[in-house]
């Protein structure tokens, strides 16, 4: 791949690496929360787990189709999958914002926001052949699970912060696993694993909406 358009998807990784500047405030105390979802109450839990299932999977996909687009040259399109990655990456902080309050919505938007900047790391490193780039970002994307999961576990002590911090191990070797299969050129491989790496978010959506019912009963059971 030729330097400009490596370029530019560097220039992306640095805006979103950019977005993780910014002030970062603390998870909100245990049992603190603000409005809930806006849902009846006689499906509360089911609309937040079909509501995190929703976001989270089509987090997978946007990454996917900005990843493919990157890795085949196509500029244009990179750049609107990038966007639009990044308004599904609002729209879930916002779901936590909706739960635990605007604190917690403004810390996770730039902690989110990170691992997309590593996964751009990798896409790079995997467009340019530059192998310690991507053991750089494979690293990087281990140490984020730690924080990811630490965030979590600090706003639901009923998510412990080892079983999240690996249940979004896996979501980053699933991706990986689309990106490796998108540079090889190999389409049939590259949506299977896309189709594994949205399945799997599952495992990440349902245990998260299931903690904050549990956490929030009087909120979320009918």
């Amino acid at each position: 791949m030729n330097k400009q358009i490596l370029a530019w998807i560097g220039s992306i990784s640095m805006v979103m690496l950019a977005g993780c500047t910014q002030s970062m405030a603390q998870a909100p105390a245990h049992g603190t929360m603000a409005s809930p979802m806006a849902m009846t109450s006689s499906t509360k839990a089911a609309q937040l787990r079909a509501g995190l299932n929703n976001l989270f999977s089509e987090h997978v996909y946007l990454a996917g189709a900005a990843t493919n687009a990157a890795l085949g040259g196509r500029e244009a399109e990179f750049k609107a999958a990038a966007g639009a990655l990044d308004a599904n990456s609002v729209a879930i902080s916002k779901a936590i914002g909706s739960v635990y309050g605007e604190g917690a919505e403004k810390a996770f938007l730039p902690l989110w926001r990170r691992h997309i900047g590593f996964v751009v790391d990798y896409t790079v490193g995997v467009a340019g052949n530059d192998k310690g780039k991507q053991d750089t970002a494979i690293d990087d994307l281990v140490s984020y699970t730690q924080d990811f999961g630490a965030f979590l576990s600090s706003a639901n002590p009923n998510l412990p912060k080892s079983v999240v911090a690996d249940l979004v191990k896996h979501h980053v070797v699933t991706l990986k696993d689309v990106i490796d299969a998108q540079a090889a050129k190999d389409p049939a491989r590259a949506y299977t694993a896309l189709r594994t790496a949205a399945g799997h978010m599952q495992m990440i959506a349902d245990p998260l909406a299931e903690a904050i019912v549990k956490q929030f009963p009087d909120r979320f059971n009918g």
